[in-house]
């Protein structure tokens, strides 16, 4: 039988071995496994025919998974930065119209609120869709939840783009609260009953 399995043992990797070999080795839910073509170790509970030999149950969330606060701020960043550059190209195709200065300097001023109304619907639907996150937190590899790790419903994704302004006040404690949080979850997460997890890494 071909050898496909490197497992994780005490730190070290071992292997490759195969099927039959790993029926007689202490194999746990949480021991990380790489079979061929793999980028990146998985956890045993991860694969079907591992599930079904060790009788693991699939777990989709574990504590060392959650996005930390400064990935969360660098992906808002990210989106931030996307949707002023739409803003300044649409201003721009604004301003063919718009001739006299003043009258620019007001017509942008006039626009720039609406940056923050456009994050919170595209929060919305993008953290709702099946990549389950916006551009920013899809380049950090991080993705939105609810507390068993499932995909949000708009309701859900809803509720917790809402509660960002709730987070924002007073002095951004929301967001600071997620240094108290052992599932690092913001003001927002709490209260919306979401997570924000990251691919993991050995």
């Amino acid at each position: 039988m071909e050898s496909n399995y490197v497992v994780v043992v005490n730190g070290k990797p071992e292997g490759p071995y195969d099927f039959e070999q790993l029926k007689h080795m202490t194999i746990v839910a949480g021991t990380f496994v790489r079979k061929p073509g793999m980028d990146d170790y998985k956890e045993a509970h991860e694969f079907p025919e591992l599930r079904a030999l060790f009788g693991f149950s699939y777990e989709q969330t574990a504590p060392q998974y959650f996005a930390s606060f400064d990935q969360r701020l660098l992906a808002a960043v990210i989106d931030y930065f996307i949707l002023f550059l739409v803003y300044i190209v649409l201003l721009l195709c604004c301003f063919v119209f718009v001739k006299g200065q003043g009258e620019r300097i007001s017509f942008a001023l006039l626009l720039l609120p609406l940056i923050p109304v456009f994050k919170f619907i595209y929060g919305v639907f993008a953290e709702a869709s099946e990549k389950q996150g916006t551009i920013g937190k899809r380049l950090l590899s991080i993705k939105v939840t609810d507390m068993g790790g499932a995909r949000v419903s708009i309701g859900l994704s809803f509720l917790r783009n809402l509660g960002k302004v709730l987070s924002v006040a007073p002095f951004f404690f929301g967001y600071l609260y997620s240094f108290l949080n052992k599932k690092q979850q913001c003001f927002h997460d709490v209260a919306a009953g979401t997570l924000v997890i990251k691919d993991r890494l050995i």
